[in-house]
């Protein structure tokens, strides 16, 4: 299609952040394609038309954002690309700054901003695309937000402020999403939100994200259900019966937690305690036998003791989540924990940082040394060398383990579910044979 658009006929979508910006971006490649401008993403070729979508979460995300605009408008005074836009949470969170600062940019829009680009463009949104994306992940597996925004007001987290209120999509609507990304090849979807766990109480006053579980399992071609960022309080336990009972959903849980001190998840405001945490995750794994648990934690947070930040190495020691990350506390303005003293100096959070990653390294040997021999299911994801790579229903894209698989017999190909037999393990990964 030749564009509408005078003088711009292709554009750079560069994403920085999380998976929630990804699907916005796969987004805005639909629309403009409609147009007549030929999206990229994350691409060195040549392009008229530059727009990066920010994060603006923490200040290392922050100042990686900085850094990309930078560059680019750079680029755009050298007179290498034709316009530049800037949009995302970093742009939500300071537009008037970034318009003062940077005049190089041509056009800078918050987030949900997608009718505003379009327009300054000289293009219309086409409503009938907003079911639609260009993927910018394999072909096989895709994010589906369900829901914009949160409710919650974690006292760290700056995301309701940038973002606004919870807003879910209609299981309908999410279900033709689902319809159009199976029609396109996907077989995993990885459902994703600020907080899972809320969907659906702005729409009916309760929860439901089990009912939505059930409608997309009903989707032909999709054959795996991952979920994504779950929040603890509240959780619907429902979810957990469907998690056991259907075949489609993945036994795989990732739910933040955070810390496991009274006194600072009190601080944080996260609505459960210590030990209504624990009981949590003891439920969480007598209702799904075998299931995998993903969560994150925060070290450093103003005030953290030597103990409390004991107290959350033995509980992990204790609980041995099967996979973990780790986040050193960011003071971040307009945030109710900005009151506070920001009093662990950076190299004293760095270094509990490093505590916890080292004693999951631990927990991650010792439980991959247990599957050396068992068989499992995995998706495969790509070629590497002489082996092809994939994850078993245990492991989400870009941030768990990989399955590095053998396949002598020429067997498989991107997408693919297949059985295998693990026959070693490292720190992280396993190795596999296809069966």
């Amino acid at each position: 299609m030749k564009s509408s658009v005078p003088g711009i006929k292709t554009a750079n979508i560069i994403t920085l952040g999380c998976s929630k910006n990804l699907v916005d971006s796969e987004v805005m490649m639909r629309q403009l394609r409609a147009a007549g401008i030929e999206p990229g993403h994350d691409s060195n070729n040549p392009a008229d038309l530059v727009i990066i979508n920010t994060c603006g979460f923490i200040n290392d995300a922050k100042e990686e954002s900085v850094d990309t605009i930078l560059q680019w408008a750079l680029e755009r005074k050298k007179g290498n690309i034709s316009r530049l836009f800037v949009m995302g949470c970093l742009s939500q969170r300071y537009k008037d700054e970034l318009i003062r600062e940077l005049p190089e940019v041509d056009g800078i829009f918050g987030v949900n901003d997608l009718n505003a680009i379009l327009a300054a463009l000289n293009t219309p949104l086409r409503n009938e695309l907003l079911g639609e994306r260009i993927l910018t992940t394999p072909a096989h597996y895709a994010y589906l937000k369900i829901s914009e925004g949160c409710d919650r007001r974690c006292s760290f987290c700056a995301i309701p402020q940038i973002r606004g209120g919870n807003i879910s999509k209609s299981i309908d609507q999410l279900v033709d999403e689902a319809r159009f990304l199976a029609g396109s090849g996907v077989k995993e979807l990885i459902l994703i939100a600020q907080d899972l766990t809320y969907y659906g109480i702005d729409l009916n006053r309760k929860r439901q994200l089990a009912g939505l579980l059930e409608a997309l399992s009903e989707v032909e071609g999709v054959e795996w259900i991952r979920l994504h960022y779950a929040f603890p309080a509240g959780f619907p336990l429902r979810v957990l019966d469907i998690m056991r009972e259907n075949p489609k959903v993945c036994r795989y849980l990732d739910i933040p937690l955070q810390h496991i001190s009274n006194r600072i998840l009190k601080s944080m405001k996260r609505g459960l305690n210590g030990e209504g945490t624990r009981d949590l995750i003891r439920t969480i794994r007598q209702r799904v036998p075998g299931i995998a648990i993903r969560s994150s934690f925060i070290v450093g947070y103003p005030g953290e003791t030597n103990e409390e930040f004991n107290e959350l190495k033995n509980f992990i020691r204790e609980s041995e989540f099967e996979r973990v990350g780790v986040f050193t506390y960011s003071h971040e303005e307009n945030t109710p924990a900005f009151r506070l003293n920001d009093d662990v100096r950076p190299a004293l959070k760095a270094r509990r940082s490093e505590q916890i990653m080292l004693l999951q390294q631990d927990i991650s040997a010792r439980r991959n040394a247990e599957l050396v021999g068992s068989i499992m299911d995995v998706i495969v994801d790509r070629k590497e060398n002489n082996y092809w790579s994939g994850r078993s229903e245990f492991d989400s894209p870009e941030v768990d383990n990989e399955v590095m698989i053998d396949d002598p017999e020429g067997k498989l190909s991107p997408g693919m579910i297949t059985k295998v037999r693990i026959t070693g393990a490292d720190l992280y990964d396993l190795k596999a044979i296809t069966l």
